[in-house]
């Protein structure tokens, strides 16, 4: 009895991922061909159309950079609470997979005695703002997409070994995913 309810529990450790998966983008698709009057006739009519919509504006980015994305940000720039919000988007989509990654530079923060925490190096000196030999620091929460912007002197800082993948990975896993390398 104990082998079956150990077999039971061990398949529900692969199916539920991969149904919640399954489902959330089913939802998706199916929410977006709700949008859209003549796609029910055609399931997935609409992430087609939504994938081709911004790959076509990628493009049309790429080759009017200057014209276009400019217009629009300074329209977007004029409106206080949209002007955050974008902003903010904007910067959070760079440091991923812009052309300059923000997080690329893992590292181990310690605090108190012996209590570590990983995060990424976000700016290397602060003496811009009279705080040499200190550095930003972002740590990620667990299981959530947020984090925490500590400012600490350089001396708290370990590299890690690891790429910042693997290191989000880890974090956003709450460490259970991978493991880390000093």
């Amino acid at each position: 009895m104990g082998n079956l309810i150990n077999n039971f529990l061990r398949g529900l450790l692969l199916v539920v991922p991969i149904a919640a998966v399954i489902f959330i983008v089913w939802k998706s698709i199916d929410f977006l061909d709700s949008l859209i009057p003549y796609a029910k006739n055609i399931p997935g009519l609409s992430l087609v159309i939504v994938l081709l919509f911004i790959t076509i504006t990628g493009s049309l980015a790429k080759k009017y950079q200057t014209g276009i994305t400019f217009w629009f940000e300074d329209l977007i720039k004029k409106v206080p609470l949209l002007n955050l919000i974008y902003s903010s988007v904007k910067d959070l989509m760079n440091s991923f997979m812009g052309d300059e990654k923000k997080f690329n530079e893992p590292v181990l923060v310690k605090f108190e005695s012996n209590i570590y925490k990983p995060g990424f190096v976000t700016s290397e000196d602060l003496k811009e703002i009279n705080l040499p030999g200190m550095v930003s620091v972002y740590l990620p929460h667990s299981y959530n997409f947020s984090g925490n912007v500590f400012i600490t002197d350089k001396k708290n800082i370990k590299p890690l070994k690891n790429t910042s993948a693997d290191v989000m990975k880890y974090i956003v896993s709450g460490g259970i995913s991978g493991k880390i390398k000093a």
